[in-house]
């Protein structure tokens, strides 16, 4: 059995508590998913359950973690830096318990997550492998370790459709106990059978955390259910509320009109005046005891409150955005032939997904797409990479990275909540030259602030975001340029499977047009009006 009892996790840098008195058990057979919004704090808890030297350097935790014999093994989001340059065969052989596999027990792990035999032996760089690959192969060494726990940060990350199936027949078969975060909604419905949901309300001021032992359907449409009830409640004694107010204020202007109307020469009538009026403080004292038994209204986290794709002009229909041909698709150092004869045509806003297998080569074919859309002058393209750093500084907030390198000539600020006259002057001042840094700062701020991200949050260095809360700036990088076609690079890889229906419903939405890797199947299904496979013989 894992027990974890009373944990509080507290940041250093804020002093803001990412988990407060936190509390839950699992035994085998149970499958939970760890769900909560962006920066929640859902993977330092993972990291603090499998060991608490990982969150060291940035958290301070109380409480207790029980493992009752039970032996954990973690996959982490990201590769750690220290094996990026190892190769596969180093990477495997670094833990001594690889030479206590036969032949035979390693190539059943290796099928176990779709990789051959051989991979044990590659001398492949680790950094080199593709996203997918690089999961597998973790995920691999996690199970030669015999864990009978796994903790799994992200494990669905980068995975193609075919070992999206593998991943969720070895979760659903694990003997074990299983804890996982994961941003797909569809292995997460096919697999828990319990939910733990880390939330924040009120500004981030408050850790609420819920147990359900269920499958996450139920749990979204019980959480639904109960916040609809909870919402009828509260509107109901709200309008009792009123009622009893609006009988409370007759009662005390008719004795309050009656005391000033009230003579010196009528001293009886004063008294029962006086009476009536102790009589009415005490009713509005009992009305007080049941204003503190109203229902309150449900507080619930939301992940999103801004619309998407305002500044973007829509593209024509029968505009071609790209009419890209490629005869031979190679890893960036040209050794090696992924794909042959590409040709892809986008026209108007239409909305591309790319599938394949893991390593096919689609990050590269979507890097030289970005390459040929970028410098074009008669659309505006924006491109997010799957590794967010490529185009993250670490030590930038992520203010300087919003406002960095925006031409506040081609952007405008609108408000949709002034009045006429104030939008008339918001416009006249950015008529020429567009709005001063300024008050691009604080436009920008005001939509870090829609996005949930605090103040403190705001000025940390980018490095110390979640890897959803980078993927939130890449969305309002995109949102906050006149960019009509986007560039994304598995782009729901990171959201909450809260946070997915949002995002889904917002890049649907997009006016303009959208060139895309997902495995998300249900982005590829909400999103995507046409969906494109890549492998050795090119996109068909």
């Amino acid at each position: 059995m894992l027990q974890v009892k009373d944990v509080t996790i507290t940041h250093r840098k804020d002093l803001k508590d990412l988990v407060r008195d936190c509390s839950f058990s699992l035994r085998p057979g149970d499958r939970a998913v760890l769900i909560g919004e962006e920066g929640n704090g859902k993977s330092t808890l993972l990291k603090w359950i499998y060991d608490p030297v990982l969150i060291e350097d940035y958290a301070d935790a109380s409480g207790s973690r029980i493992l009752s014999g039970e032996k954990p093994g973690y996959l982490p989001q990201e590769l750690p830096a220290t094996n990026q340059a190892k190769t596969v065969y180093e990477y495997f052989t670094d833990d001594p318990s690889f030479f206590d596999h036969s032949p035979g027990e390693l190539a059943n792990f290796s099928r176990q997550v779709g990789l051959d035999l051989d991979v044990y032996y590659k001398e492949q760089p680790m950094e080199t492998l593709s996203g997918g690959e690089k999961v597998k192969v973790q995920l691999l060494k996690v199970l030669l370790e015999d864990p009978t726990v796994l903790l799994l940060d992200e494990p669905s990350n980068d995975l193609d459709l075919e070992t999206l199936d593998m991943l969720e027949r070895l979760i659903r078969n694990f003997q074990g106990i299983v804890l996982f975060i994961s941003h797909d909604e569809v292995l997460i419905e096919n697999t828990a059978n319990v939910v733990i949901h880390l939330e924040q309300v009120y500004q981030k001021r408050e850790c609420r955390l819920q147990v359900a032992r269920m499958s996450y359907p139920d749990y979204v449409r019980m959480r639904q259910d109960l916040f609809a009830r909870q919402e009828e409640l509260a509107a109901n004694d709200l309008r009792q509320k009123k009622i009893r107010d609006e009988k409370f204020r007759r009662i005390y202007e008719k004795v309050d009109r009656a005391q000033e109307a009230i003579t010196r020469q009528d001293p009886a009538g004063g008294r029962l005046l006086k009476k009536k009026m102790h009589a009415v403080k005490a009713l509005e004292a009992r009305i007080a005891k049941e204003d503190e038994k109203m229902a309150a209204r449900p507080i619930k986290e939301e992940a999103i409150d801004f619309s998407f794709g305002e500044l973007a002009l829509p593209i024509p229909p029968g505009k071609t955005v790209l009419d890209y041909h490629l005869d031979a698709l190679t890893v960036p150092d040209g050794d090696r032939l992924l794909s042959r004869d590409i040709h892809l045509v986008v026209r108007g806003p239409e909305k591309v997904g790319i599938v394949g297998k893991n390593g096919a080569g689609k990050t590269t074919l979507l890097r030289l797409i970005a390459e040929a859309l970028l410098p074009r002058k008669d659309i505006s393209a924006i491109y997010m990479p799957q590794q967010y750093e490529d185009q993250l500084d670490p030590e930038k907030t992520p203010v300087d990275f919003l406002v960095s390198g925006t031409d506040l000539r081609k952007v405008r600020i609108t408000d949709p909540h002034a009045s006429a006259d104030q939008r008339r002057q918001l416009a006249d001042a950015q008529k020429e030259n567009g709005p001063t840094e300024k008050m691009w700062r604080t436009h920008v701020e005001t939509y870090l602030a829609a996005l949930r991200f605090t103040r403190d949050e705001m000025s940390h260095p980018i490095r110390a975001l979640s890897g959803g809360q980078k993927a939130k700036l890449f969305l309002l990088k995109m949102n906050l340029s006149p960019a009509n076609v986007l560039i994304l690079d598995e782009p729901t890889r990171n959201f909450s499977p809260l946070s997915g229906p949002v995002i889904r419903r917002m890049l649907a939405s997009f006016p303009g047009a959208i060139i895309s890797i997902s495995h998300d199947r249900k982005y590829l299904s909400e999103v995507c009006d046409t969906i494109y496979q890549l492998d050795d013989t090119g996109l068909r």
